[in-house]
Formats: structure tokens, C-alpha cells, sequence
């Protein structure tokens, strides 16, 4: 495709959205209850990593920065999910600790939009997750300096040679700059499409130890 078809066809393509109505009524008081509630539905709707959001940061330069990452615990008020703690993405995190998650679940015509504080999981929580993950994710998790510029593939492979050797015969333990984040919320919303272009869209504000819920315009 070229790009003057590719220009042709995002000016041209016009789908409209289902009659599926998010109301005040429907939902419940507890933002995570209700994210709860919605997830059940994506994972029943078979939909492709449903656990999938993208996470936006903020670096020093105040430039965006954007990548898919998965949720991997929702826990003590924080959605959770595991990186490099030398990471761009950790980087950033230090500089700014704020994020905003996405998880676009098109299948359903749905967004859940998420605002907030970014801290780092305990020792202990990080060690659990860490000793769930595949042997071959955690060797992957030792052998890459993420973000950083590497040679060639042939760099990975060797490196990753070193570290079956390293820890062959014994349990791979986690890491130091390996762990885990928590998005503490201070806003959620829920989008629901709706024909003509008229979404839902009801957003939990935290008001201290409360949340509050308002409609926006679409």
C-alpha cells in the first residue's frame, strides 16, 4: 500500500459504533470493582491479550514516550506491571514518577483510561512475580541492558549463552535492576462507544479516600 492509499483509505473508512450504553446507573461505586468487571468481559470476549495497555511517561525533556506493556497485578490500590529498572521507561519514571495507561479493547468498543503516581512494588511482591516467570524470561531479563543500543543479535545470543551458563543447574535469582511499578490511580475512565460519534464516558475522580463520578462530553 502507498502512502497515497494509505491516505485514501483513513479519510474514507467510516465505521460506526454499537448501541451499547455505559450509564451512571450501571456501574458500581468502586472504580477497581468496575475495571474488575470489565476485564471479565474482554477475557470472555476471547479477545487477543486483554491485559495488554500502553504506558505513557514523561522523560527530563518533557518529551511523551509510549509503549504496550501488561498488567500483571491489580494490588493495593496500583495496577502493576514488571520492567527494567534501567529502562526508558524507568528512566522517565525517575525523572517524573507519573503515567498514564490505556487499554483499548476495540472489540468491545472500549477504553479504560488511567492517571496517576508511579511507585516501585516491594522487594518481596517483585521476588513472588519474579519466581512465576519462565526460566527463559528471567535469563532474558539478565541478559538485556533494555533501551540501550546493542551491536548486533549476535551480541543477545552470546550474552544469553553466559547466563545458561551461569546459572546452570540452580534457580535464576531476580535481578537488581529488575522489578516491579504500581500506577496509584488518581483518575479512571471508562469509555464505551456509541453510534454517532455521542461515547460514554464516566470518569472516577479520587477525592481523598472516596471517588467521585462525572460524565464528560464525547
Amino acid at each position: 500500500m502507498s502512502l497515497e492509499e494509505v491516505r485514501n483509505y483513513i479519510n474514507t473508512v467510516r465505521r460506526d459504533f454499537a448501541n451499547r450504553p455505559l450509564t451512571e446507573s450501571s456501574i458500581v461505586a468502586d472504580p477497581f470493582e468496575q475495571f474488575a468487571q470489565w476485564m471479565e468481559e474482554a477475557v470472555n470476549s476471547q479477545i487477543l491479550d486483554p491485559y495488554a495497555m500502553c504506558v505513557s511517561t514523561v522523560g527530563k525533556d518533557f518529551w511523551p514516550s509510549s509503549r504496550i506493556v501488561y498488567l500483571r497485578d491489580v494490588a493495593e490500590g496500583g495496577f502493576i506491571f514488571y520492567t527494567n529498572y534501567d529502562s526508558h521507561k524507568a528512566s522517565d519514571i525517575a525523572q517524573h514518577p507519573l503515567a498514564a495507561i490505556n487499554f483499548h479493547w476495540s472489540e468491545l468498543e472500549r477504553q479504560v483510561r488511567i492517571e496517576g503516581t508511579v511507585e516501585k512494588v516491594s522487594e518481596e511482591r517483585s521476588d513472588a512475580y519474579w519466581a512465576s516467570r519462565p526460566r527463559e524470561s528471567q535469563v532474558s531479563a539478565w541478559m538485556s541492558e533494555q533501551s540501550q543500543v546493542v551491536e548486533s543479535r549476535e551480541v543477545l545470543e552470546s550474552r544469553k549463552a553466559d547466563i545458561l551458563m551461569r546459572f546452570e543447574g540452580m534457580d535464576i535469582p531476580r535481578p537488581p535492576h529488575w522489578g516491579g511499578y504500581a500506577v496509584m490511580p488518581e483518575r479512571i475512565e471508562f469509555w464505551q462507544g456509541r453510534p454517532n460519534r455521542l461515547h460514554d464516558r464516566l470518569v472516577y475522580l479520587r477525592q481523598s479516600t472516596r471517588w467521585k463520578v462525572v460524565r464528560l462530553n464525547p
